[in-house]
């Protein structure tokens, strides 16, 4: 069986719980509601045979409601079918923990949590990974300043000018819809 075969036994199974699939140069997405995410990625282990999950990672898209969106890649041991799952999440959701299907999702919920602030309920430890506990901020968040913020902790972190500010590949923050924000929408004088 083919990731596009159980893109149709996923969509029967689910219905209109999948608001969307998408192929695209040979890669399946499947896009589902939040409160069937879990389910539908229980369904994938369980019955369709994707062992692994390769990355769980995170979309701000700012100034659009819903936010965030949460991206899963889960693959068979032997490679030969790969799928990516998504699911929108607003700032005020919690995105239920896959860390009872897949114990390697651990490392990489904490990380989109640290970095972005979706919580992950079910998660048997929930806490910072990359920055310090009790750091108030999210730092991949796209409102987030690129030069960073003040740190009562100097020896831990540094205010200096982030080195990529303003450059060729930064995104900018603003209410802006996708395309303007984009670093290719930028005029260059």
């Amino acid at each position: 069986m083919s990731a596009a075969a159980d893109v149709t036994k996923l969509r029967e199974i689910f219905g209109e719980k999948m608001i969307q699939t998408v192929e695209f140069r040979d890669e399946q997405t499947v896009c589902v509601e939040l409160g069937s995410l879990h389910e539908l990625l229980e369904k994938c282990k369980g019955d369709l045979g994707y062992e692994m999950i390769l990355d769980i990672s995170s979309l701000d898209h700012f100034g659009d409601d819903p936010r965030f969106e949460m991206v899963y890649e889960i693959a068979t041991l032997d490679d030969s079918k790969h799928l990516r799952v998504k699911a929108k999440v607003s700032e005020e959701e919690t995105v239920p923990s896959v860390t009872d299907i897949w114990v390697g999702a651990d490392w990489h919920e904490r990380e989109v949590w640290d970095m972005m602030g979706i919580p992950f309920s079910g998660h048997p430890n929930m806490k910072r990974i990359l920055m310090w506990e009790g750091y108030p901020f999210f730092p991949l968040r796209k409102d987030f300043p690129l030069a960073g913020r003040p740190t009562d902790m100097p020896d831990v972190a540094f205010t200096g000018v982030a080195p990529l500010e303003g450059g060729p590949f930064v995104t900018s923050a603003s209410s802006e819809d996708v395309a303007k924000r984009e670093p290719r929408a930028r005029v260059v004088e």
